[in-house]
């Protein structure tokens, strides 16, 4: 069977502050997601009872503009509360983790964009395909007719909106422009088949001839510099957090291995008759993938008051993007060890440090958390333009 443990709270260190409200209200969620863990990944999407959890307990609302009824919330918030969902259900902290992300885009719509999305209340689910540009964009009358296929909007099949980029036809071929466009007007194509993160749902969509109004429309440009008088997590550029998103759920994906792993060895005896907790191997393995663990965690620790306080500069923006690709790659190494000494029981489809194994895998492989592109920025960044 599927685990459907509690999630363990990421407690933070003495004289740190207590845990945020939408870590909380995670708890919950990480609950409903045990719950459902087996549906979600068959089913290959969330249930529509943790899709309206996620999106009521704060997620979807959480970089919402406060004159919105949003929380403008912080990135140590939110990587609090995704850690929280994925120690029980990668997919579920996933997909809470992108529509708090996409919430954050959409605010860089002008103001009756915005007003669309959110004037009935800050809780709406944004879906999105954004990187790399797909389809294709022409202008026309106030906005543009877009038509094409997009891959990978991970939760749009409960989304209430979607956010699509091209590059529109006789524009400036380097302009990456983000459309909003109702789930309503979108087909969403079955083609989510996938090893790990299988209940994310990240289908393709399709639109034909939908008209995006230019109030519902901005570019990638837009993203980088800050948002005048706006809340902190608006006048963060997107490159000094954008790692640190998909890397939440690989974190709490790995928790949730060693947690397993280790109540498992607990229990476990070997063909000797000795009890595997006991052997030198078995601590090694508990105590080398603790550490790389509790450092990823530090890491993104880091990585997320640097966002929500630290100077927004090129290095620090660069050493997020370097601290969050590390982070992922010591989580893989680390879960990589305790699926291959949990035995043949760890193989089996009932157990599942496999589907933790799998989702990892998965989540750390996002192009965002490649370590070669993080490590060209740190050291363009570190060198000052010498690299």
């Amino acid at each position: 069977m599927l685990s459907t443990a509690p999630a363990t709270p990421l407690t933070p260190p003495p004289g740190m502050p207590e845990l945020s409200p939408l870590a909380v209200a995670a708890e919950q969620v990480a609950a409903l997601a045990g719950r459902d863990a087996a549906a979600v990944e068959e089913g290959r999407r969330l249930t529509p009872e943790l899709a309206a959890e996620i999106g009521e307990s704060g997620f979807a609302r959480h970089f919402v503009p406060r004159r919105w009824g949003g929380s403008a919330g912080t990135f140590t918030a939110l990587l609090e509360g995704a850690v929280q969902i994925a120690e029980t259900c990668a997919s579920a902290a996933w997909c809470a983790t992108l529509y708090a992300a996409h919430g954050r885009l959409a605010a860089y719509l002008p103001e009756a964009g915005q007003r669309d999305l959110w004037a009935d209340g800050p809780d709406v689910r944004i879906a999105a395909s954004i990187v790399p540009p797909q389809g294709t964009a022409v202008a026309e009358g106030d906005g543009w007719r877009i038509d094409g296929q997009w891959s990978f909007a991970s939760g749009v099949d409960h989304a209430d909106w979607v956010l699509l980029a091209s590059r529109p036809t006789g524009a400036d071929p380097r302009e990456h422009r983000i459309f909003a466009v109702p789930r309503a007007d979108v087909t969403v194509l079955d083609t989510w088949h996938t090893l790990g993160l299988r209940g994310t749902g990240s289908n393709s969509v399709t639109c034909e001839g939908v008209h995006v109004p230019a109030h519902r429309s901005f570019t990638l440009a837009d993203l980088l510099p800050a948002q005048p008088d706006a809340a902190r997590c608006h006048q963060v550029p997107y490159p000094m957090v954008a790692a640190l998103m998909f890397a939440a759920p690989v974190l709490g994906g790995a928790r949730g291995a060693l947690r397993e792993w280790r109540e498992a060895t607990a229990v476990r005896r070997r063909v000797d008759g000795r009890p595997a907790r006991e052997t030198s191997s078995a601590r090694q393995v508990l105590t080398r993938s603790s550490a790389q663990i509790e450092a990823a965690r530090l890491l993104l620790l880091q990585a997320a008051q640097r966002a929500d306080g630290g100077a927004v500069t090129p290095l620090g923006a660069a050493e997020n993007q370097r601290d969050a690709a590390m982070a992922a790659e010591m989580c893989v190494e680390a879960v990589d060890r305790l699926f291959r000494t949990s035995g043949i029981r760890g193989q089996m489809e009932s157990d599942s440090l496999q589907r933790r194994w799998r989702d990892v895998g998965a989540a750390a492989g996002h192009a965002a958390l490649g370590f070669e592109a993080a490590s060209a920025a740190y050291a363009a960044a570190a060198y000052g333009g010498h690299a």
